[in-house]
């Protein structure tokens, strides 16, 4: 989960230029919104233009407005380049902007934040007789500060319409409009009040929610609120699509066998199975499962996002880590090499009918009810086309409703199934992500968190289809979070700061990091 927002310009440029308050002619909002509508349809957040606009915003967000890497974050400015801001003006060249930011707000005595608002992002491509030649990206940012002796704090929420231009081949920031700016966050949702969710739903253009809420090692409430698709209201009993939350399912397995001795977590996976695409390749002949779990395959994400289309090794394995669905894939290949079965059935056997998930399928089987299911849609509340899958995939594409999955969060808050070694194992610091996330085996841990208390975690994306889960298990505490809308990110902060309390900040801090 990623949390950050260009932080209100009254701290991006500074005290000394609140007072000019100028607003930017309505004439260049209205002329950034015409470009979006006129240049080619939104692309999907899962093409290679997506993932490299999303790329530059971190690097140059991320890596250097939030940090104050001023040399990280010019690079990535065009000489030509063009600020718009409604209440503090124009900044109409490369050097005035950049020496606002190291002048202003990297002299001051606080940490500023800018924070893209999960779910908001979206990205135009700009072309001329066919060739790509820049994009268009808009969003909502929100800000925060941080200062010493006190807990970091929300500044200002805006929207922004960024625009890229490839110049020598290489992605620069040309024009940049922050806009629509609110000092106030979004809404505190009460989950008891049904009314309140559903306004806040069809604010955010989100059909459906399904919140789980974990409290004394319990599942002890579930709560449903919207639409499936169409007029079909969503009942406590939903199944939902919840992407990469599969991963955690396929790792409990892995980790059940292992602990049963049917399984070895440091054995090269070639003794199983192996992918033509990297047969020849001897690092095939030194992947393990530990590699995948800890997401130091060497893989991809998807072998779809290169440009051959094929599996590849991107670093040797175990030497660093890179977020890999691939991964778990290739595991689950292993695993039904070795016992002669599906993953499905295994984890039938292994998982779900031991904890009584009757509702939870990895494939799209006889046992699924269609009349449940939550249709995922776009973020103009478009129904979605989705995958009817006969084979199961060890990453992706999981169907189970909150009922089913809190089940399977109790068991894993309770370590069943699981020796005392994998456990540890489980919750240790394999693989740092960021100063206080880690990966141990196959699940995000977010540590400290203070009074020793600890978060695992795991987040699952698809078109149209978000989820996310936490537990705090010296607490007991812990959240579900299911929806099938490309905006249902946007809900997440809000649910994890109400119902994690300070802990849930805690989490938030360590993303804004």
């Amino acid at each position: 989960m990623k949390v950050s927002s260009f932080r209100g310009i009254k701290s991006l440029i500074g005290a000394k230029l609140n007072h000019l308050k100028k607003v930017v002619s309505a004439t260049l909002i209205i002329i950034a919104v015409i470009a979006c509508h006129n240049s080619k349809a939104q692309v999907s957040t899962s093409s290679s233009l997506y993932q490299t606009l999303k790329k530059q915003d971190s690097l140059l967000f991320d890596v250097g407005f939030n940090t104050c890497n001023i040399p990280a974050f010019e690079m990535l400015v065009s000489d030509n380049f063009e600020f718009y801001h409604d209440q503090a003006g124009t900044m109409l060249s490369k050097a005035a902007f950049i020496n606002s930011v190291k002048n202003n707000v990297c002299s001051l005595n606080y940490k500023a934040s800018r924070v893209l608002e999960p779910g908001s992002m979206q990205v135009y491509p700009l072309e001329k007789n066919g060739v790509l030649y820049g994009a268009i990206q808009t969003g909502i940012h929100r800000f925060y500060a941080l200062e010493p002796g006190k807990p970091l704090y929300f500044t200002s929420r805006a929207k922004f319409t960024n625009v890229w231009k490839l110049e020598d081949g290489a992605w620069k920031l040309i024009r940049s409009l922050s806009y629509d700016h609110q000092d106030t966050e979004a809404g505190d949702p009460d989950l008891e009040d049904t009314g309140s969710v559903e306004a806040w739903l069809k604010q955010n253009k989100v059909p459906a929610l399904a919140v789980g809420l974990i409290d004394h090692g319990k599942l002890q409430q579930i709560k449903v609120y919207g639409e499936l698709d169409n007029g079909r209201p969503a009942a406590y009993n939903s199944i939902f699509n919840v992407a990469s939350l599969t991963k955690t399912v396929t790792t409990m397995i892995t980790l059940r066998l292992a602990s049963e001795g049917k399984w070895n977590l440091d054995e090269p996976l070639y003794k199983y199975w192996t992918d033509p695409d990297v047969k020849a390749d001897p690092r095939s002949k030194i992947l393990t499962t530990r590699h995948i779990l800890t997401q130091q395959s060497g893989f991809p994400n998807w072998r779809r996002e290169l440009k051959d289309k094929k599996l590849t090794f991107l670093f040797d394995p175990g030497t660093k880590y890179e977020y890999s669905g691939e991964g778990f894939e290739y595991l689950r290949r292993a695993l039904e090499a070795k016992f002669h079965k599906p993953l499905n059935e295994l984890a039938d056997e292994i998982i779900f009918k031991p904890l009584g998930m009757t509702d939870t399928h990895y494939t799209w089987d006889a046992g699924m009810d269609e009349s449940r299911f939550a249709v995922p849609h776009d973020s103009n509340g478009i129904a979605l086309s989705f995958d009817k899958n006969h084979v199961a995939s060890g990453a992706d594409l999981l169907k189970t409703t909150i009922a089913d999955y809190g089940k399977f969060m109790i068991s894993v808050m309770n370590h069943e199934g699981i020796s005392d070694t994998i456990a540890k194992q489980m919750l240790s610091h394999n693989t740092k992500t960021k100063d206080g996330r880690y990966i141990g085996l196959g699940w995000f841990i977010y540590d400290p968190l203070g009074e020793d208390e600890y978060a695992i975690s795991h987040g699952g994306d698809d078109p149209g289809a978000h989820s996310i889960c936490f537990l705090l298990p010296k607490s007991g505490k812990g959240i579900i979070i299911f929806t099938n809308s490309e905006n249902g990110t946007k809900l997440y902060i809000d649910l994890i700061k109400k119902y994690l309390g300070q802990k849930g900040q805690a989490i938030l801090d360590i993303e804004l990091k």
